[in-house]
């Protein structure tokens, strides 16, 4: 019997890879692939890249170095390794990848990872195995489904791809360029999915999308399903407790959208919404197409449906013509808003943008000192909505166990990790807990007593997304 080769998956990034990395391990568990942790073990490694931070692609040709030095001892002991690169750095650089590194046999976009048993087998031919191109055909209708096996170890929240790429041509971002143009998979292959996933023990869902809240998938009678009215359709999946989505764009939130959040108990009230600036001005030399006014009567329109709504949110400093003035409107903005947590980042220009060939640069020193400031002012929100738990009921959905023996970890709403001492079988549980302290970032607590199943937990949901 020929024993299972082994593949090792390397991801940086969003959470579209993650999702990714998955379903190229299912696909290639069809080929006779097992998983293995140690790169050096492996047969095929991939590594599934991003190409949204700074320094992206050297970080990749760095650990190329690393893994042609594994593929020579490897070659020393006899055995074949295969080296991959996938994800949106392949798709930007293509065969300059394999020019500079020609330890690579793989070079796959991250629209047609389905065709690498294809790719794999020509590169073992010695053939050219480089494809970035758009293909016409959804990719997603020819990668295998995850084992049942494969889903249960995964645990009990799950990542589903709805939408793919963005139309909206920010002038810093490069997706447009590496995930193509917005496309929305039809509503009964997410249906499906998700009841596959919640057959098998999941019960948080995350719908994942580039520009998720611009979803508009086809639905089996023919009409256009908005990401709102696919929220109540995933409501209604037994098993269902909980269900989010990311990343949404503001200039998408619909009326749909909103009602969801108010109707449905499964849609969590936190919602991550990317700004980037408070100002006007730079919102404008970002091409966001909305001005800071805007995003607050968003933020309203939420809040006004589902009061105990929060909000997370991704904030650029540093970019090209920035004043102090304009940063001042971005601080603005934050105290106004409130967040329950941020994601800040000084601006790196990325090849290709038009925000690449902006001259008015900001200083690394006036950069560095503004995102000091910013993420201070982040923090200190961070820290009080975390605080406002203490000595509250909150739910939460336990995920696994922690590394404290006898303990779990679980999650709230709002996504802060919940440790509470308690037994293992519980996991895929939502159950109300009592949050006495905090210790970081992290809510320690107790379990509170009921007499029967927190609704969701475990049970059918009808017509109860975040």
């Amino acid at each position: 019997m020929t024993p299972p080769r082994k593949l090792h998956i390397k991801s940086y990034g969003c959470q579209m890879n993650v999702y990714d990395a998955q379903r190229m391990v299912d696909t290639l568990g069809a080929e006779g692939f097992v998983e293995t942790a140690e790169a050096g073990d492996a047969d095929l490694v991939i590594l599934n890249t991003c190409h949204i931070r700074e320094k992206a692609s050297e970080k990749v040709y760095s650990e190329l170095g690393r893994l042609r030095v594994a593929k020579e001892e490897a070659a020393r002991q006899g055995r074949a390794m295969q080296i991959a690169v996938a994800g949106c750095v392949a798709q930007a650089e293509g065969a300059e990848i394999v020019t500079r590194a020609p330890t690579v046999d793989v070079v796959v976009g991250p629209q047609s990872y389905h065709h690498l048993p294809e790719l794999l087998a020509r590169a073992g031919r010695g053939e050219p195995a480089i494809e970035t191109e758009f293909p016409a055909e959804d990719k997603f209708g020819f990668l295998a489904r995850p084992s049942r096996e494969a889903i249960r170890a995964r645990g009990v929240s799950a990542f589903v791809t709805v939408q793919e790429g963005c139309d909206k041509f920010c002038t810093f971002c490069v997706v447009p360029y590496t995930r193509g143009s917005e496309m929305s998979r039809p509503v009964a292959r997410i249906l499906d999915e998700v009841t596959r996933l919640t057959e098998n023990g999941v019960r948080e869902i995350t719908l994942i999308g580039q520009n998720v809240n611009a979803y508009h998938g086809e639905a089996p009678d023919g009409s256009t399903w908005t990401l709102g009215r696919l929220l109540y359709g995933i409501a209604e999946i037994p098993g269902v407790a909980r269900i989010r989505y990311s990343t949404s764009h503001p200039n998408d939130v619909d009326d749909s959208l909103i009602a969801a959040h108010r109707d449905l108990a499964s849609v969590m009230p936190f919602v991550h919404l990317p700004v980037q600036s408070g100002s006007d001005r730079i919102l404008g030399l970002m091409n966001r197409k909305h001005g800071a006014s805007d995003y607050r009567k968003v933020v309203d329109r939420f809040r006004a449906a589902r009061p105990d709504i929060a909000f997370s949110s991704d904030f650029i400093v540093g970019f090209p013509g920035e004043t102090e003035e304009d940063f001042r409107a971005t601080l603005a903005l934050i105290a106004q808003i409130g967040y329950a947590a941020a994601y800040s980042f000084k601006y790196s220009p990325r090849p290709g943008t038009p925000a690449a060939d902006m001259q008015e640069m900001v200083s690394a020193t006036e950069m560095d000192e503004r995102l000091e400031r910013l993420q201070s002012l982040i923090d200190s929100q961070q820290a009080a909505f975390n605080k406002a738990a203490i000595g509250t009921v909150v739910d939460v959905l336990f995920e696994r166990a922690a590394r404290k023996p006898g303990q779990l970890v679980g999650r709230t709403a709002y996504l802060q990790p919940a440790h509470v001492m308690a037994p293992d079988n519980i996991i895929g549980q939502v159950l109300p807990v009592r949050i006495d302290s905090l210790e970081r970032y992290s809510l320690l607590g107790e379990l509170v007593a009921t007499a029967a199943p927190v609704a969701g937990a475990a049970t059918p949901l009808v017509s109860i997304g975040g």
